[in-house]
């Protein structure tokens, strides 16, 4: 959403309603990106699901929350993002998979890292929003 500003008044408009799904969902990974290297917390609430689940390439567990106190706390920074590649495939209106790759520079416990995933997330619409409900990542090596 945005403010469009005119001497008689201010209108909000919904940004979403212009784009289509495919484009509000690459919108939504690349704020997404944005907002993991700035541990910036509205936005990752926005992104994320309430019930977000990510299972690691060790297959390990982690919810938003966990993601957020990560973040926040320093254990885990991203330094730097890089997507390699990403495919958005329709399963329904309201349901789609993401497929893709990225390059992450990555610091956990202060030691910096380059990594390489291939990612599965799922997204769905609810009401009237795009947001990430599970991740599946994979280390490539």
């Amino acid at each position: 959403m945005y403010t469009k500003r005119s001497a008689a008044a201010s209108v909000r408009v919904d940004c979403s309603m212009a784009f289509t799904d495919e484009q509000q969902i690459e919108r939504l990974f690349e704020d997404g990106d944005r907002a993991l290297i700035a541990a910036n917390v509205p936005e990752l609430e926005r992104i994320y699901a309430e019930d977000y689940v990510q299972h690691d390439e060790y297959g390990r567990p982690s919810t938003k929350q966990d993601l957020i106190r990560k973040l926040t706390s320093g254990e885990v920074r991203f330094v730097a993002m890089k997507s390699t590649g990403r495919l958005i495939r329709f399963l329904r209106d309201d349901v789609a998979l993401v497929h893709g790759s990225e390059e992450d520079q990555v610091e956990r416990n202060g030691k910096r890292e380059f990594v390489r995933y291939a990612y599965t997330d799922v997204v769905l619409k609810r009401a009237g929003r795009w947001e990430i409900v599970a991740s599946q990542l994979a280390r490539i090596e």
